[in-house]
């Protein structure tokens, strides 16, 4: 046992084990897996910017996963920074090469495919209810008030795209980077233990992914149209969307369309599909400002 006075690092907290990394590759590479390589390290920037720098060099098989027990540069939508303690999250990224059956403008899709599979395996895994904020966000419940918990980024990389998901597991409330953030564990998840959220998640996004891509891309005939819709908090609300260039436009979300836009029925009578932007919920069933 170690004396309360005893030299601490980084690495000392008990309560975060480093990730098991054999184990991990037992259960996930298998022969008929989309997974083909999983390597785990100790600290990088942005596990995003190593696989896409890998990825324009050439030679990064599909599948490929990279996870970092810390980011110390990662990266969130509109580049900005998503940080958080050694251990208290799963920072990985994901190599997804949709080839020739999927035309490059449903390649959208893969984010909110992300979102879709990470809500379903952390759901199964954690037991927690989750819901899902377009276009790249988790969201939890923390004394009764929605929380951001985990964030999504895709980005063209070489002949694919890579997508990266930061998730707060263990994060404690004097350590949330934010009032509007959260974790699994300030959630009550059942389980915190980052190598069975992450084998949850991983084959949750194998079977979406896989889905969609015999689909051809067709979100609606996957079935990931219906199920990012049922699982997503941003519909039926009214928000607020800050869109590029500075401009904003409020109005009720009424849908996804098939192209992964989110559509707002404005005042005055018009719909608007927005396919970028930050959304604001402004009123709805949780009440408040999100």
């Amino acid at each position: 046992m170690t004396p309360p006075d005893a030299p601490q690092n980084r690495w000392s907290d008990l309560d975060r084990p480093p990730l098991n990394v054999t184990a991990l590759r037992r259960g996930l590479l298998r022969p008929e897996s989309l997974w083909s390589e999983l390597e785990v390290v100790e600290t990088t920037g942005s596990t995003n910017s190593d696989l896409a720098e890998r990825a324009r060099s050439g030679g990064l098989a599909e599948g490929t996963v990279l996870v970092a027990e810390e980011q110390t540069a990662g990266r969130g939508r509109l580049e900005r920074s998503w940080t958080a303690p050694p251990r208290s999250g799963l920072f990985f990224s994901v190599y997804l090469e949709p080839g020739d059956d999927v035309p490059v403008e449903r390649w959208r899709w893969v984010p909110l495919l992300a979102g879709v599979a990470a809500a379903t395996g952390l759901a199964k895994a954690a037991g927690v209810d989750t819901a899902l904020k377009w276009p790249n966000d988790l969201l939890v419940t923390v004394e009764g008030e929605e929380r951001k918990a985990a964030g999504i980024l895709g980005e063209f990389a070489g002949d694919g795209i890579v997508v990266g998901l930061g998730i707060n597991v263990s994060l404690r409330a004097d350590e949330l980077p934010a009032p509007t953030a959260g974790s699994l564990a300030l959630a009550g998840a059942v389980s915190t233990d980052r190598e069975t959220l992450l084998r949850a998640v991983l084959r949750s996004l194998e079977h979406w992914y896989g889905e969609w891509r015999a689909a051809g891309g067709d979100a609606a005939a996957s079935g990931l149209q219906a199920a990012y819709a049922a699982g997503c908090a941003t519909l039926d609300r009214t928000v607020r969307a800050e869109l590029p260039g500075g401009n904003s436009l409020v109005g009720q979300a009424v849908a996804i369309d098939g192209d992964g836009r989110l559509v707002l029925s404005t005042e005055d009578g018009l719909q608007q599909p927005v396919s970028a932007g930050d959304i604001v919920h402004l009123r709805g069933a949780a009440g408040g400002l999100t």
